[in-house]
């Protein structure tokens, strides 16, 4: 089987993008696994997505990103049909309470095993938790493209998003971080399990707020 596993470019002001670097030390450590840089782009991101399915024919996709502020590895659960920019993109785009796809529904659920996903990251005795928003930048709209397509174009095709935490180097001032080769390690347990794992756990991963 072959997994996609794609990550972002610098953007933000950044000098590095963690779901790069993280997806690419897993790529080269696995020989099921490709890595596809993803451009910050509202416009550019979901071809390249789409470029990245068709020419590498995946059994599996998972999208990567970057969550300031999140201390845990973090599969999302649900993609929302909308894109809300509080910053420009990388090519200077700022689209505001616009939809990722015009008539598409309000929202997809993963078809990854989130739950166990998670298990296996704590096994490695990693930070890792189930989120239920993955924003409104320009992650989200990659997620729900992806499902936009899974569900249209490639049936059959399983996918999902996880975001790492921002490196240390990133957040000088001790802000919440992981370094790149335990997001690595995190999501080469996300592998294992999307590759294992057809029905999640049954074990709440709700939360109240």
């Amino acid at each position: 089987m072959t997994v996609l596993l794609t990550g972002f470019e610098p953007f933000g002001g950044s000098a590095t993008n963690p779901s790069w670097e993280a997806v690419s030390l897993v790529a080269a450590r696995r020989e099921e696994v490709v890595a596809v840089e993803l451009p910050c782009a509202f416009d550019a991101s979901l071809p390249a997505l789409r470029a990245a399915i068709e020419r590498h024919r995946p059994d599996v996709v998972v999208c990567v990103g970057q969550a300031g502020g999140r201390a845990d590895v973090t599969p999302e659960r649900v993609a929302i049909n909308l894109v809300d920019a509080r910053i420009p993109d990388n090519a200077g785009a700022q689209p505001v309470d616009v939809p990722v796809v015009e008539g598409g529904p309000a929202a997809y659920f993963t078809s990854l095993p989130v739950k166990a996903a998670v298990a296996a990251i704590r096994a490695a005795n990693l930070p890792g938790s189930v989120s239920h928003t993955a924003g409104t930048y320009v992650c989200n709209q990659v997620f729900y493209g992806l499902m936009h397509l899974l569900a249209t174009d490639f049936p059959g095709l399983r996918g999902g998003f996880v975001h790492v935490p921002s490196s240390p180097d990133q957040v000088p001032d001790g802000g919440p971080s992981l370094p790149v080769e335990q997001s690595a390690a995190a999501l080469n347990a996300v592998v294992d399990t999307v590759l294992s794992v057809r029905e999640d756990l049954t074990v709440s991963a709700g939360t109240l707020n």
